[in-house]
Order: structure tokens, then C-alpha cells, then sequence
């Protein structure tokens, strides 16, 4: 019989506490306690049995991002060993315990405690691959970020702007939150429920329009948006949080000739969610390290108080991430 664990799971009524045996550390995999868990829009449908590409599903282990120290490696794992800080996305991450692929995960950076990294590595690597891999930022270019007040949208204003940006535009709705974007680096901050919001976006730009979207939206939003890129410009499309299905206009998206991407984790191959990770690992841990990057957390919750922090994550309140507390020793405010 094998050592056991406290995790959440999803059930038809919503999250439960569920005792769960505790994982292994297979040959190549490693088990990290875990000290810290955030929470992801994701997990709010997840909790009762919707799957989220191969994680979730009914009665499994809920979570998708956390930090800890390494408790055991498995054989054939090599530059990492027990004790060691790291961080990552993975599933199952609301529990005492996780296995992961070192290949997947990153080392935390000296200062930063557990549960500030447990608020970075689904925003870091996500924002990276929309901005440089998909995006094909160059310093110098403008950038629009659709739901810049998000988590995500957070990051992606950060990376912008130390990447180069001359200008980075970010959108919400929300007036406060729109005050604190240029804590973030945020050039401009710009209400898309105006109806000359666009207008606004030109005028930032010199009547151009943006080089670089990054679009968490999408919804009814698509054909301004377009409007806002510039002729020849690109919109990476990482979130729909205002609409799935959409009326495009394609002859307005043709005559400014951009370029749509579309980007998710949910269908890429192992070797590919490795070599994303990677690249942002040797990006930003020496910008996280220095305080250059951050993420705002928004509260901490305790483990066992895991129904508040899904229903402040309901009530879209927050600003940053809200994190989970898996002992007493992490501290209570990053």
C-alpha cells in the first residue's frame, strides 16, 4: 500500500477533498510536493467533469499549475534532484502531490516564494509562444493586448514592453483595472466599450493600427479588432473569453491583409509543449529573477478553503492570480 494524499477532484456537485494514493516517480518523471497551486478559468468548468485537452474529466484531480520541491526522481532523470524549487502546468496540481515531465517544468528564481511562482508558469510559457513564436514580435513594433487585465493579458503587456515595444496598448472594460495597467507597462489603456476605441488604437499609433495583437477575447470584438491591426499586421489569438463563434468580415480582414493565428497547448505533441517551455525558461527566469516580469497575486487561499477561491474566481473580481496555500509554511502574501 502506498503512501496516500489530500486533492480535489471533480465530482456533479462541484470540487471535493478526496484521499487519493500518492504518485510514483516512473523512469523519467519526477514527484514534486506541491506548496502552492494557482487557479485557471479553466477549472471553474472542469470542476464538475469537463475535460480541458488531456486533463479533467469526471472524478479526476483538478488543477492545472503549481510549485513545490522536488520529492522523488525517477531513473534516467538528470539535472534534477530531491529538494529542488520548481514550477509548472500540468494536471492534477490541487494536491499534496504531482508527477511531472522535468522536461515540463521550470526552476523557480532565487527570491521568488511558492506561492508567487505558482502563479507564473501557464501565463509565461502561453504569452512567450503568442508573443515570439507565433507572434513574430520584433522590438521596435507596436502591440494591442485584447484583455490586458487578465493574468495572461498581465504578462503578455510585461513581455511587450521588455521585449522593445515602442507602444503596448492594453484593453478592459473595467475602470480600476484599466488604472493599473501602466504599473505593468502598459503605454495606453483603452476601454473597448467606446464606441471610437479604434480610433483611439490609431491614434496611439500614428493612424496605423498595431503590428502585433494579442487577442484573449475574440467574441463580437473580431472585426474591430482587425480594424486595430495594422495593413499587413498580425492577431495571435490566444483566448475567447467574450465569444466562441463569431461573424468575421473577411473582405475588411483580406483588404488589411493580416495574418490570424490561432494558438493552444490542448493539441500539441509532448516534444512540442518541451520546446515551448524551454524557450521560455531561457527568456524570462533571469527577468523574473531581477523583478523585471512579475504576477500579481490577487488573494491566497488555504487549501482546505478551496470553494472560496473558485467562487472569487466566478465572481471575476480578481486582479492577478488567486493562489491555493497547500501548508502553513508558504507565505500568505507574495
Amino acid at each position: 500500500m502506498g503512501a496516500h494524499m489530500q486533492t480535489i477532484v471533480s465530482s456533479a456537485e462541484g470540487g471535493t477533498l478526496q484521499d487519493m494514493e500518492a504518485p510514483r516517480a516512473g523512469p523519467g518523471m519526477v514527484v514534486v510536493r506541491v506548496h502552492a497551486a494557482a487557479l485557471n478559468r479553466a477549472d471553474l468548468a472542469m470542476l464538475t467533469g469537463a475535460s480541458h485537452g488531456f486533463a479533467g474529466g469526471m472524478g479526476m484531480p483538478l488543477g492545472l499549475e503549481w510549485a513545490g520541491e522536488i520529492a522523488a526522481v525517477g531513473a534516467k532523470v538528470e539535472g534534477f534532484q530531491v529538494g529542488d524549487r520548481v514550477m509548472g502546468a500540468g494536471p492534477g496540481a490541487f494536491a499534496e502531490f504531482v508527477v511531472a515531465n522535468p522536461k515540463w517544468i521550470y526552476r523557480i528564481p532565487n527570491g521568488l516564494s511558492y506561492t508567487q511562482a505558482a502563479a507564473l508558469p501557464v501565463s509565461l510559457q502561453t504569452m512567450h509562444d503568442a508573443l515570439v513564436s507565433n507572434g513574430q514580435f520584433v522590438a521596435g513594433q507596436t502591440v494591442l493586448v485584447q484583455g490586458a487585465s487578465s493574468a495572461m493579458g498581465l504578462m503578455a503587456v510585461q513581455m511587450a514592453k521588455q521585449l522593445g515595444a515602442t507602444t503596448v496598448i492594453g484593453t478592459s472594460t473595467d475602470a480600476a483595472r484599466r488604472a493599473q495597467l501602466a504599473e505593468f507597462g502598459a503605454d495606453y489603456a483603452i476601454n473597448t466599450q467606446d464606441s471610437d476605441w479604434v480610433r483611439q488604437v490609431h491614434k496611439a499609433t500614428r493612424m496605423k493600427g498595431v503590428d502585433l495583437c494579442i487577442d484573449l477575447l475574440a467574441g463580437p470584438l473580431i472585426n474591430d479588432t482587425v480594424q486595430a491591426t495594422r495593413i499587413g499586421g498580425r492577431i495571435v489569438n490566444v483566448g475567447r473569453m467574450a465569444g466562441e463563434r463569431v461573424e468575421l468580415d473577411l473582405d475588411q480582414h483580406s483588404q488589411r491583409r493580416i495574418t490570424h493565428v490561432g494558438v493552444t497547448f490542448r493539441t500539441r505533441t509532448p516534444v512540442e509543449i518541451a520546446d515551448t517551455i524551454a524557450r521560455a525558461s531561457e527568456a524570462w527566469l533571469a527577468p523574473l529573477a531581477a523583478g523585471r516580469v512579475r504576477m500579481p497575486v490577487d488573494q491566497v487561499f488555504a487549501f482546505a478553503d478551496f470553494r472560496s477561491a473558485f467562487e472569487r474566481m466566478a465572481q471575476n473580481r480578481h486582479f492577478g492570480k488567486i493562489v491555493l496555500a497547500m501548508d502553513a509554511a508558504v507565505p500568505a502574501a507574495a
